[in-house]
């Protein structure tokens, strides 16, 4: 710097910061040899803080306002003072401006699958991502720990360590929370205040508050995704009525894209439907055939033999002593009623049952205990 600049120096007397950036948390205002005039008007606007900082140690914070520096309860040394020392004066100050709004919008997310305990499935591994918001609550604090004397200090040189701050401690914040894996996606927003509360401390030690944590995914690898598919599809095809109506969904998207258009429609919903028929007609049998034949076998004494369960045929598990058990089939259950270890007010669930229900509120078992009373003999 010349000669000219070190004069122009001298008649500086404002000083003040406009950020024209997004991601600028601290910026140090230039002086020539550090020195500021005296009574220099310095500008604070909203939502900054100036630093004082004189011969390497913080002498004064200052909030929003204009300040007339002009005494010496600052450190704010005048080099007019000290024409003797040829326009060097032996006492130096710097001012660093703090931005203390809110960045928002930073990312953060597993960069390797963390591995948790689950209730349902034991031993997961999941990926999630989101974004977080930060502020500078205390100006000092977070000169002292993190900016030292960076003059430009940005975001992203401690953003890296904030994402690792919040991946380090998802998954103990999900240990914690006790949220199913399957349950996360209507959690998101109970998870983000786990994790910020569990990590807000630390995010402390450094001057900053973390205002604001979102998840917006919580994803699992694709093997389990795809047994979860599987394993939806088994849950539907146990219900006849659910099953119905997506073979007919199928029937028709077969239907439409075969050629003749909307004929090819009208056969796929045909088919569709009689297989439906078909499909609800094979069931009906299923169920009542057994209670038929053990009506009959009633009727002559008892003694005759039960046929095996047809293929397909709707089997239940029975909760024993608090354990589920099985799983029967019709005619192992109309056993276990004769015996009397099971009773009406038994629990018991198959494939399809949103859960669990008493076994004389289930259609297919609700006549196992309805008494039967034999009709009158016949007159001599």
């Amino acid at each position: 710097m010349g000669l000219f600049d070190k004069l122009f120096g001298e008649f500086v007397d404002i000083i003040e910061w406009t950020d024209d950036s997004n991601d600028t948390m601290v910026y140090r205002f230039e002086r020539y040899g550090n020195e500021i005039k005296y009574g220099a008007k310095l500008t604070v606007r909203e939502g900054q803080s100036a630093v004082f900082v004189n011969e390497g140690e913080v002498a004064d914070v200052l909030g929003p306002g204009m300040y007339e520096l002009e005494t010496r309860n600052l450190p704010v040394l005048s080099t007019i003072l000290n024409w003797d020392h040829g326009f060097s004066s032996p006492f130096k100050a710097e001012v660093y401006f703090v931005n203390t709004r809110r960045f928002v919008d930073l990312k953060w997310g597993t960069k390797n699958p963390l591995m948790i305990r689950d209730a349902e499935f034991g031993a997961a591994r999941v990926r999630a991502f989101g974004t977080y918001g930060v502020r500078v609550a205390d100006p000092l604090k977070f000169m002292r720990e993190i900016v030292g004397t960076d003059g430009d200090f940005r975001v992203d040189e401690i953003s890296d360590q904030l994402r690792n701050l919040i991946t380090s401690r998802f998954s103990s914040a999900v240990g914690a929370a006790g949220i199913p894996v399957l349950d996360m996606a209507a959690n998101y927003e109970q998870l983000g205040d786990v994790i910020g509360t569990r990590i807000g401390p630390e995010f402390e030690e450094y001057g900053l508050e973390l205002t604001k944590l979102l998840v917006e995914n919580v994803s699992v690898p694709p093997a389990v995704e795809e047994a979860l598919d599987k394993r939806t599809s088994a849950g539907m095809v146990g219900n006849l009525d659910k099953y119905m109506t997506y073979q007919t969904g199928v029937a028709l998207e077969a239907g439409a894209s075969a050629p003749g258009g909307a004929a090819g429609a009208g056969i796929g919903m045909g088919a569709g439907l009689a297989m439906g028929n078909q499909m609800a007609n094979t069931m009906s049998y299923q169920r009542e055939a057994p209670r038929q034949v053990g009506h009959d076998a009633g009727h002559a004494g008892g003694g005759a033999a039960l046929p095996p369960p047809l293929p397909g045929a709707v089997q239940y598990h029975v909760a024993i002593d608090g354990r589920p058990t099985g799983p029967f089939d019709i005619d192992a259950l109309q056993q276990q009623q004769a015996n009397g270890s099971l009773a009406a007010t038994s629990l018991v669930w198959s494939p399809g049952m949103e859960d669990w229900a008493e076994a004389s509120q289930v259609d297919d078992l609700a006549n196992l205990f309805v008494s039967i009373e034999p009709p009158p003999l016949p007159a001599r």
